[in-house]
C-alpha cells in the first residue's frame, strides 16, 4: 500500500507542476501578445503621422515648382522678345551701312576720275608751259635744270656752312661746358704751393781771404774741385761769390753743397776736397732718394723700382721755364687720377704715368733725345705696363691713342699753364706771339691779326666782302690746325674770326 501510495502521490506531484507550468506559459504569452498589440498601434500611427507629412512637403514642392516654371517661362519670352527687338535693329543698320558704303564707292570713283583728268590737264600744262618757258627765255630743258642744280648746289653750300657753324658753336659749348666741369672738380681737390724756386748756381765767399783759399796756389784747389765734381767754378765775375755751372744738376748740386762745407771749414786742401766731395755725392744720393720717394707716397703711387724713385728724385734739382720738374710731376699725376676719376678710367695707372711723363728730363743732358721718347725707354726697361709707356711716349704728341695719354697731356697743360708756374723771357715771348700773328695771316680775306691773353687768343679780322658768315666759322677751324700743324705750344690756343659789315650814310 505504501509503495503504491507513494506512487499515486508522485504522480500528483508532476501533475501538478506541468499545470503551473503550463499556466505560467500561457500567461506570459498573453502578457506579450498585449505589449506586441500596443508597439503595432504606435508604429501604425507614426506611419500615418509620416505619410501625412510627405503629402504635405510634397504639395508645397510642386506649387514651388510651378510658381519657378512660370518666372522661367516669362524670362524666356521677355527674352525672346528682346532679340527680336535686337534683330530687328541690327538688320536696319546694316541696310544703312550698306547705302553708305555704296555711297562712298561712287563718290570715290568720280573722284578717281576727276584726279586722272587733273593729272592729264597737268602734263599738258606743263609741257605748255615748259615750251613757252623755252621760247622765252631761250633755253632748253637741260640748261635749265643745270641752272637749277648749280642755284640749288649754291645754296646747299652756304646751308651747310651755316649748319657746320651752328653745330660747332653747339659743340663747342656743350664740350667746354664739360671740360669746365671735369677740370673744376679736379682742380678744386689739389692745391699745390706756385712755384717760386730757381735753380741755385752762386756760392757767397764770406771775404776775399777765403776765395784765394778757395783757389789755391796756383789755382790747384779750384782744379781739384772741377775734376772731382765734374762742373765749372767761375770766381771772377761777382764779389763775394762763387758760381756754379753744369748742365747736369746733380753734379752741381753735389758741387753746391761740397763748396759750402769746404767754405764753413775754412781747410781747403786736395786731399781735403776729394774726401769732402765723396760725403757730399753720398749726402745728394740720399737727398734724391729720399725726394723721389716723398713725392711717391704724397701722389700715392705704388710698386716703382728704386732706380725709377732715384731717377725721379733727381728731378728735384731740374727746373723747367723755372718750373722745378719733380713738383712739376707730382702735379700732373695728381690732376691725371683726379680726371681720371671724373671719367671712370683706371686712376692708379693714370697716376702713375702723369707722375712719370717727365722722368726723360732726369738724363736729358746724358742721352740725346726728345725727354718723352727717353722717358718711355726707360719706363719700358724697367718692366712698368705698356699703357703707361704710350703715355709716357705721347703726352706732348697732337694726336693721342688712348685715355690715359689724354688725360697726362691735359694733365700736363694744366700744371704748366696756370699762373706762377713758368717763366720765360721777353724775346720767346713775342716770337711766339709774332708766330703766331704770322700764321693767321697767310689765309685769304684775312685783314688784321692780334695775339693776345699771352698767346693764348688769336683774335682775327677778315674782309667782310670777302668771307661771309659761314665761311668765317670753318676760316676760325682751318686757322687752329694750321697752328696745330706749325707750332710748339703749351696748353690751349682759341681762334677767334670777327667779320663786321658796316652800313654809313649822310644826310645834308
Amino acid at each position: 500500500m505504501e509503495p503504491l501510495w507513494f506512487a499515486v502521490l508522485a504522480g500528483m506531484s508532476l501533475g501538478g507542476i506541468l499545470i503551473g507550468l503550463i499556466a505560467g506559459y500561457w500567461g506570459s504569452n498573453r502578457l506579450n501578445s498585449r505589449a506586441l498589440k500596443a508597439t503595432d498601434e504606435a508604429l501604425q500611427q507614426q506611419i500615418e503621422q509620416a505619410r501625412n507629412r510627405s503629402r504635405e512637403i510634397l504639395q508645397e514642392s510642386q506649387k514651388a515648382a510651378e510658381q519657378i516654371r512660370k518666372e522661367i517661362e516669362k524670362d524666356r519670352n521677355n527674352a525672346a522678345r528682346q532679340h527680336g527687338r535686337d534683330r530687328k535693329d541690327l538688320e536696319k543698320r546694316q541696310r544703312k551701312i550698306d547705302r553708305s558704303s555704296e555711297a562712298l564707292q561712287s563718290r570715290q570713283s568720280e573722284l578717281d576720275k576727276r584726279s586722272n583728268l587733273l593729272i592729264k590737264q597737268e602734263r599738258d600744262l606743263s609741257d605748255r608751259v615748259t615750251t613757252e618757258l623755252e621760247r622765252v627765255a631761250q633755253f632748253n630743258r637741260e640748261q635749265a635744270l643745270d641752272m637749277l642744280i648749280q642755284k640749288v648746289e649754291e645754296e646747299q653750300a652756304y646751308e651747310f656752312q651755316k649748319r657746320y657753324r651752328d653745330a660747332e658753336l653747339q659743340y663747342q659749348q656743350d664740350t667746354d661746358e664739360r671740360a669746365r666741369e671735369l677740370l673744376a672738380a679736379s682742380m678744386q681737390r689739389y692745391a699745390s704751393e706756385v712755384v717760386a724756386e730757381a735753380s741755385v748756381t752762386s756760392i757767397p765767399i764770406p771775404s776775399d781771404e777765403l776765395k784765394g783759399r778757395l783757389i789755391g796756389r796756383e789755382g790747384r784747389n779750384i782744379r781739384a774741385i772741377e775734376a772731382t765734381t765734374g762742373v765749372d767754378l767761375i770766381v771772377d765775375d761777382a764779389p763775394e761769390s762763387v758760381t756754379v755751372s753744369c748742365f747736369d744738376p746733380v753734379r752741381r748740386e753735389v758741387a753746391r753743397v761740397a763748396l759750402e762745407r769746404l767754405v764753413k771749414d775754412g781747410r781747403i786742401q786736395p786731399a781735403r776736397i776729394e774726401d769732402t766731395v765723396k760725403r757730399a755725392r753720398r749726402e745728394v744720393d740720399q737727398s734724391v732718394r729720399k725726394a723721389g720717394e716723398a713725392a711717391m707716397f704724397e701722389v700715392g703711387v705704388r710698386g716703382l723700382r728704386p732706380e725709377i724713385v732715384s731717377l725721379m728724385g733727381r728731378l728735384k734739382f731740374r727746373y723747367s721755364f723755372g718750373e722745378n720738374v719733380l713738383q712739376h710731376s707730382v702735379e700732373v699725376g695728381h690732376f691725371a687720377g683726379l680726371m681720371a676719376g671724373q671719367i671712370g678710367a683706371n686712376v692708379q695707372l693714370c697716376k702713375t704715368a702723369g707722375f712719370l711723363h717727365d722722368i726723360g728730363k732726369a738724363l736729358t743732358h746724358e742721352i740725346e733725345g726728345p725727354h718723352a721718347e727717353i722717358g718711355a725707354d726707360i719706363a719700358a726697361q724697367h718692366g712698368l705696363r705698356d699703357e703707361v709707356v704710350l703715355a709716357i711716349r705721347e703726352h706732348h704728341d697732337r694726336e693721342m691713342t688712348s685715355v690715359p695719354s689724354f688725360l697726362v697731356g691735359a694733365a700736363d697743360a694744366i700744371s704748366a699753364a696756370r699762373p706762377g708756374a713758368r717763366s720765360d723771357t721777353n724775346e720767346a715771348y713775342l716770337q711766339r706771339l709774332a708766330e703766331l700773328e704770322d700764321v693767321a695771316k697767310g689765309f685769304s680775306g684775312v685783314q688784321r691779326v692780334f695775339a693776345i691773353q699771352a698767346g693764348r687768343e688769336v683774335r682775327v679780322l677778315v674782309d667782310p666782302d670777302k668771307v661771309n658768315d659761314a665761311e668765317a666759322s670753318t676760316l676760325s677751324a682751318d686757322i687752329a690746325h694750321a697752328i696745330e700743324q706749325r707750332l710748339q705750344y703749351p696748353g690751349l690756343i682759341k681762334v677767334i674770326v670777327i667779320r663786321e659789315s658796316r652800313n654809313e650814310a649822310i644826310a645834308s
